[in-house]
């Protein structure tokens, strides 16, 4: 089943979002939700770890992102 998580994320600012979405969702839906949440256009929305940019088509579940990463 899906599970809900919380996903925290810092703009460049350092300012902290903080997202509830699905392990399922992928990051292409992960964007939509900080729009949302940011007033950001989502494709303007950069997500990466450190060097490594995250792709719109895998899912957070796959990048092995978890609850309060």
């Amino acid at each position: 089943e899906e599970k809900m998580i919380e996903v925290v994320l810092n703009d460049r600012l350092g300012k902290k979002v903080r997202v509830k979405c699905n392990e399922d969702d992928t990051i292409g839906d992960l964007k939509k939700l900080v729009a949302a949440q940011t007033g950001t256009r989502s494709d303007k929305i950069r997500i990466q770890k450190w060097y490594n940019i995250y792709k719109d088509h895998i899912t957070l579940k796959d990048y092995e992102i978890h609850d309060g990463m």
